[in-house]
């Protein structure tokens, strides 16, 4: 069964690469250059895309509107094209972003593929929004990231946080799959493989016990 595809570009912004918010696993530059590689692909293939910009009020200490943490990064801006839906948001799920669901239901989008910053907020919260719409969606694990984090209910790596929210996403919410994997069945119209609750249960009981 073919797909039909949106990439939703997550909040590239420059605050992730030298702001409060930045992206430590994996290597900010590299998941750059991997969600270039995704948009270029979606132009090449005649996807819908979707370009999300968080923003905050005048004076926040990120995203606030006008600022460099808010502004696009400089090689997301130049591939922007007419035909990209451009929306921003205040909330994690990019389906809050204005008019992104009408632009993908006025396409007959079925699986949207994310990439952008960061797994461990806007990104799932997308994944779990398109459940709750009915859409299938695809996370690009090398062309997502995290931070790393620590407050009151401990600290975790960011290498910890991206790969533990990979296994937890392909578990149920979103398959996950690297850029190269994307582009192989985005050209053939191909789902990438998931995983399901149940079959994520069995296996992890198998490799660590009951």
């Amino acid at each position: 069964m073919t797909t039909t595809r949106a990439l939703i570009v997550v909040d590239v912004q420059n605050e992730y690469f030298d702001g409060i918010l930045q992206v430590q696993y994996p290597p900010r530059d590299e998941t750059l250059a991997n969600i270039a590689r995704a948009i270029d692909t979606a132009v090449e293939l005649d996807l819908p895309v979707v370009v999300l910009q968080h923003e905050a009020p005048e004076g926040s200490p990120v995203f606030a509107v006008g600022s460099s943490s808010w502004s696009l990064h400089p090689e997301i801006e130049r591939r922007l094209a007419p035909g990209f839906h451009r929306a921003s948001k205040v909330l994690g799920s990019a389906f809050t972003g204005e008019g992104v669901a009408e632009f993908l239901a006025e396409r007959h989008v079925d699986t949207v593929t994310i990439v952008g910053y960061m797994t461990n907020n806007c990104d799932i919260a997308t994944a779990v929004d398109a459940e709750i719409r009915g859409i299938d969606a695809e996370v690009l694990s090398d062309a997502s990231g995290a931070i790393h984090l620590s407050n009151e209910a401990g600290e975790v790596s960011a290498e910890q946080v991206h790969q533990t929210l990979m296994v937890l996403l392909n578990s149920n919410f979103a398959a996950v799959g690297s850029t190269d994997d994307w582009i192989e069945a985005a050209r053939t119209g191909a789902a990438l493989p998931k995983s399901d609750l149940g079959s994520s249960a069995v296996q992890g009981r198998e490799r660590f016990g009951a």
